[in-house]
This record gives structure tokens, sequence and C-alpha cells, in this order.
């Protein structure tokens, strides 16, 4: 399936255009990225996806840089309307990610993202705590070491992936 979308995509891709994938794809709740995901988002950025943007999980989860290439495999919600969901608390989904990737323009590398974190309250994002913007970073911070990628927190309480992740991604 990878393989047959970068196909379909290359046919399409006119030059300077960047390719994202947007895949709908994981349970709602928990850290844990199967290896089948990890698998397909390898073979997507080997076809020539210059980004893979993984969505479903109410919650942000881990991200790995992949040949120089962003992975995000569970970016959470960024607002929604069922606000107050019960019985998921230690996930935190009251808390979001603003993301904001730079790459290239020629080969699709990542650059840099900065990531905004966001507090959802009444449908409205607002700037979170000191404390939730740690305990958020710490989280991502965490599970993306799991996948090779390290995740600094700036004295803003942004937090970031600089200059293309880590030299194991190279």
């Amino acid at each position: 399936t990878a393989a047959q979308l970068a196909d379909a995509a290359q046919w399409h891709r006119q030059p300077g255009d960047l390719l994202i994938a947007s895949v709908h794809w994981g349970g709602n709740w928990g850290y844990e990225i199967p290896a089948a995901h990890q698998t397909f988002a390898h073979a997507l950025v080997k076809g020539g996806f210059d980004l893979v943007h993984g969505h479903s999980s109410h919650h942000a989860k881990g991200m790995e840089v992949y040949r120089r290439k962003l992975i995000l495999y569970g970016c959470g919600d960024f607002i929604n309307d069922y606000e107050g969901i019960s019985g998921y608390q230690d996930f935190r989904n009251d808390l979001a990610v603003m993301y904001l990737p730079q790459l290239d323009g020629a080969t699709g590398r990542l650059l840099s993202l900065e990531m905004v974190p966001m507090h959802i309250r009444r449908f409205r994002l607002n700037r979170p705590s000191s404390g939730d913007a740690l305990w958020l970073h710490r989280v991502l911070a965490r599970e993306s070491a799991k996948l090779g990628t390290k995740i600094t927190l700036r004295a803003d309480e942004n937090f970031a992936i600089e200059n293309g992740g880590t030299p194991a991604c190279a």
C-alpha cells in the first residue's frame, strides 16, 4: 500500500512540491507505536514522502525523524467537540501541540520543528501553565526518545527538534 501511494503521489508531484501523507491510524489512548505503523511510515518516506502526519489519537504521541524526514505518529486533538471525556485523564487530552515544521524546500528534509504547547478549555486554545507545559514535554521527550528522536525544552516553554533531528537519523 505504501508503494502504491508513493507511486501515485510521485506521478502527480511537480517541481518544488513537498509530499505529506496524512494517515488516520492507531488507538485513541496509549503511547505504543505498533511496529506495523513504524514500518508503514518508513516505507512512505522511502517512497518519497517528506512528512508523515499521523492522527486519530486523542493525545499527542511520540515522533521520529527517519532519513531526516519527520514522522508524527499521533498529533492528538488540537480542538475538539467532546471536551471532558472521562476515564482517560492520565493522558491529558486537554493538552495539545501546535506543530510548526520547517522543511528544506528542495529536499523535504526536516530543518527544525517548533512545538507550541496549548491547553484546550471551553473549545478554546490557551497557553498552558508552566507545570502543564513541562508535563507535556516530558511525555513527548520520553516517547520520542524510544524512536531515537530528541526533543528539547526551550526557555519559552516551547519544544523543539533542531538541526533536522539526531545524528542517528541522518
